[in-house]
């Protein structure tokens, strides 16, 4: 192995929103979607070489940022957008919150297939829309999934329903949707004229070769006039304090109705964002692959102890993301996060997911820190049966 996943970095002192939480005590922090390793050397070295220039002004879109993603959209994911086509953004949580304020009018309905994301769900409360949350279904091949219910999508959409939020992958389930899913969610959002607003950020985190990941942008013309595809490098590569996300936009008219909603509430992109970016989507490809092997095998991990230890917890198979979601409303906990909190391991709770009796697992960290950890977990559920 080229690059170091094994060496868990203290990060004491960093301000860092993942250890912070749990600052002065025993507990592992396994909750937000933050990895626990260094970035790629190439990226750091990108960013050494932006601080070395010395001049940290105001900065637009630099011309090697706009080729790096104009490249990768295409090479990765046959994705063909011009520069005039992205619409740079600080964050995922803002965009969701102004977009929603862009596309639908106060009270008027904004879906989501749950569980989800938090913001996925608030967003739309947020701004004074009203949120339309579908649960997932159990697909009825057997094989654990959940996918749309479409059945109750048809009942629950209404004539003022404005916009669908996706994401896919999915987080927290870690679907990776299929074309005939995404197909059929195409047809109902031409049907019920919504603006799809497809968050794919965690797209290059796709764990089964047999899963691949389809952007909804390229299944159909109709469909990506109405859709806007928001993605970031921040998942993939650890950069999420870089604070650099864009949209890809391809309608005129929508990407307007979003710049209005920005005005002066989004501001310039840090210089760092770009300068992370653009290293990350040309020399950043080495290091994802190393990272990719590391994550398909703390997942079997997972699988492995979790299945032979805790059968009272069951997990559906996940194809894509760092982040287990685990069932384990058969323990009887009121309050199931803090349960395990109080055995020393700190997970996300599914109640903020709008999954109740659910917690969910980052287990993108070094395999010392996901051992101790599912130890902890283990003795947890011990303790609660």
């Amino acid at each position: 192995m080229t690059y170091d996943f094994e060496t868990v970095p203290d990060r004491a002192n960093t301000g860092s929103l993942k250890w912070n939480k749990y600052a002065g005590t025993e507990v592992i922090p396994l909750w937000v979607a933050d990895m626990d390793f260094v970035a790629a050397p190439e990226i750091l070295a990108a960013l050494h070489e932006r601080v070395d220039h010395g001049v940290i002004g105001y900065t637009h879109p630099t011309p090697d940022a706009l080729a790096a993603t104009i490249a990768y959209l295409e090479r990765v994911h046959g994705v063909r957008a011009g520069a005039e086509h992205l619409f740079w953004m600080p964050g995922m949580v803002p965009a969701l919150n102004l977009l929603c304020h862009a596309f639908a009018k106060p009270g008027e309905g904004i879906m989501t297939a749950t569980p989800i994301y938090p913001p996925f769900t608030s967003a739309a409360p947020n701004q004074g829309r009203r949120c339309i949350a579908v649960p997932l279904a159990e697909a009825a091949d057997g094989s654990g999934l959940e996918t749309f219910d479409r059945d109750a999508m048809e009942d629950a959409v209404t004539p003022d329903t404005r916009v669908f939020i996706l994401c896919n992958p999915h987080n927290p389930v870690g679907r990776v949707y299929t074309r005939d899913e995404l197909t059929w969610l195409a047809e109902f959002c031409v049907r019920h004229d919504l603006v799809l607003i497809s968050d794919e950020i965690h797209c290059d985190l796709v764990l089964d070769d047999d899963a691949p990941h389809i952007s909804t942008t390229t299944l159909d013309p109709a469909l990506a006039e109405r859709t806007v595809t928001m993605l970031s490098p921040s998942k993939t590569y650890n950069l999420p304090g870089l604070c650099c996300a864009y949209s890809v936009i391809p309608n005129d008219s929508l990407r307007r109705r979003f710049a209005r909603a920005t005005k002066d509430i989004f501001t310039e992109i840090n210089c760092f964002g770009y300068a992370g970016l653009t290293a990350a989507y040309t020399h950043g490809e080495p290091w994802r692959q190393e990272l990719m092997t590391v994550l398909r095998g703390n997942r079997d991990r997972v699988y492995d102890v979790v299945g032979a230890l805790c059968p009272e917890v069951k997990m559906r198979p996940m194809a894509a993301t760092y982040l287990a979601w685990m069932d384990v409303s058969a323990l009887g906990l009121d309050h199931p996060a803090a349960h395990f909190e109080a055995h020393g391991v700190g997970l996300s709770p599914g109640s903020a997911f709008s999954g109740p009796g659910h917690v969910r697992l980052n287990f993108g960290c070094p395999r010392s820190l996901l051992d101790q950890g599912l130890e902890r977990f283990v003795a947890a559920v011990a303790a609660a049966s």
